[in-house]
Order: structure tokens, then sequence, then C-alpha cells
């Protein structure tokens, strides 16, 4: 059984698209250089046409992108972190999510816009925010984020073959996290999410590095409490029916995500649960997420980050 680190699985999806299709071609700040390594070494095979380098502007190469994909290229949009998407934001988001609608549903718009992001090191608030919640608020855009390498792969073709604007970051956290990735063409579709551990008295949804500790949660507390844990995998399409499914079995959910409380995925998930699950809770849903604040750099940032003993804690509360 083959084994990649996530990252590695990321670039085999770019690769394998970009031999697949001539529409496709990736573009963002120093990609040919490989300041991650999912896009390093590309430019060798497929050329600087199709491997572009943009100067510091994101709203240049953001727009380049969005141009291309009107005139029916595949563009891949790499931020870096993603905390820079918001320089573009009024185009990436809002722009790029009515495009379809305000057409009259006549002219797709097959944008992937990705970046690394998240918690652990220690890059402080510009470098280390989560933005899925906040493109998940446009509609118009898919948003998905892989907790594993085959996942990774799965998810990147996904995204890159559709139709829509799709963002997917993936977490700095996980990028060197190894696991099975098939050599053969596969995707996981957008929209499934996948039950990664069954359990019977509490559900815990949960993703990215946040999905790590909540399995890790779920291995210690076994022999005591036992935990259902489901990787959402997709937030727009999201696959209530696995969810709820779940629900109906436990009858108490704990939602961890690495975005802020307020206005984000952990609270829009707990109010559809109250809208179509509310009989089969036993106990409020609880959320284990980032405080209303920015990400403090050094030594801080653990003590704001969702980690095994917050979930764990939640876990607890919600079976008490």
């Amino acid at each position: 059984m083959r084994e990649l680190p996530l990252i590695e699985a990321i670039k085999e999806a770019y690769a394998e698209e970009l031999r697949a299709d001539e529409t496709v071609f990736l573009i963002g700040q120093d990609i040919r250089g490989g300041i991650f390594p999912c896009t390093d070494g590309l430019v060798e095979e497929f050329g600087e046409d199709r491997v572009v380098d943009t100067p510091i502007s994101e709203c240049g190469m953001y727009g380049c992108a969005f141009g291309a994909a009107q005139e029916g290229f595949r563009p891949v949009v790499d931020f870096m972190f993603g905390s820079f998407s918001y320089v573009a934001f009024a185009e990436a988001s809002v722009t790029t999510g009515q495009y379809h609608f305000l057409h009259g549903s006549q002219i797709p718009l097959p944008i992937t816009i990705t970046a690394g992001v998240g918690t652990g090191g220690r890059l402080a608030n510009d470098h280390a925010m989560s933005i899925h919640g906040t493109f998940l608020h446009q509609p118009g855009i898919k948003v998905a984020m892989p907790s594993t390498p085959y996942d990774a792969k799965g998810l990147f073709k996904a995204a890159i073959r559709d139709n829509n604007p799709v963002v997917i970051p993936w977490h700095m956290g996980l990028m060197m996290e190894r696991g099975h990735v098939p050599e053969e063409d596969y995707i996981v579709p957008l929209g499934v999410a996948d039950v990664k551990r069954a359990g019977s008295d509490v559900t815990v949804i949960a993703n990215s590095l946040a999905l790590k500790h909540a399995l890790k949660v779920a291995d210690n507390l076994a022999d005591e409490i036992s935990v259902e844990v489901i990787d959402p995998r997709t937030f727009e399409p999201l696959d209530m029916d696995t969810i709820l499914t779940s629900l109906t079995k436990t009858n108490r959910m704990v939602v961890v995500d690495e975005d802020w409380e307020r206005c984000g995925f952990a609270g829009t998930l707990s109010a559809r649960i109250m809208e179509q699950g509310f009989d089969l809770l036993d106990a409020p849903v609880t959320r284990v997420t980032l405080p209303n604040m920015p990400v403090p750099g050094g030594y801080m940032e653990p003590y704001i980050a969702p980690n095994p003993e917050k979930i764990e804690a939640a876990i607890r509360q919600v079976c008490a």
C-alpha cells in the first residue's frame, strides 16, 4: 500500500490534472520555487505558461484567473497563506459566488482557490487564520477541506474538474501527515462526508487537524464513551444525511472546527441540527472552536486552538 504525505498528494493531483486537461493551469506567488512542496518542480514538466508566477498582487493574480475561467480555462489560484486571499476578497468571494447566478446559469466559472491555513506553527493571525467559514458565507461557492492524503488528492481533483468555484484550503499542521494514496485516477465527490470511526454515545464532527485530535480522543475514551467521528470533508455542499443518521444513533453532538465561534461553520451546523434534528437531541449541541479573537503568535497560540483536552471536555459535558 503506497503512502504519501498530504502535501505530496496535492502535488500529484495537480500533476495528473495538468496532464489530463490542457485548460488547467496554476497561478500564484512563488509557486515555481515551491514555497510549499505542492507545486515544487511542476514548472519543469509543464512550463511557465501553465505554472504562472505572479508579482505580489493578489487582486492581479485572481483577476487573471477569473478572466481565464470566463474563457474556458480551469485555473487553480494559490494564495500561499489563506489570509492573503482577503486582499482579493471582493472578487474572490462576492463576484465569484454571484457570477453563475447573475448570468442566468449559462456560464460556468471553474476556479479552484487554495492556500495553507491553520494553527500549530505559531505563525500568528496573518498566516494562521482559517478561511473556509468566511467563503462558506458566500452563495455560489463550494468549500472543502481535506483531512487525509487520500482525501487531499481526491478532493483537489474533484475541485479542479468542477464547473463551479471551489475553495479548498489545506491545514499546514497536516502537511507531512502520511497516508494511503492510490496511484490510479480517482476523485472524492464533493458533498459526501466520511464516518472515520463508528460509535454509539456521541457524534463528533471534525475536519482537518481537528479530526486528528478527535480520533485521538475517541481512542482514549473507548472504554468509557463510544465516540462516532465524522469528517464532513466538504462544508458546501454539506452531507446532512450522514450527520443526521449518526445523530439518530447517538443523540448527542459535538462540533469541532478551527474557525471562530461567531458566524463559523460550527454555529451554522448547530443551527441546522436544531432545525432538522431537534427531536433527536438528548443534550444541546456543543462547539469547540477558536474564541472570537485574532490568532496570537508565539506561546499563546496553543491556549486558544482546539486541542484534544478541549474536545474531551466537550464530549464529557454533552454526555453527562
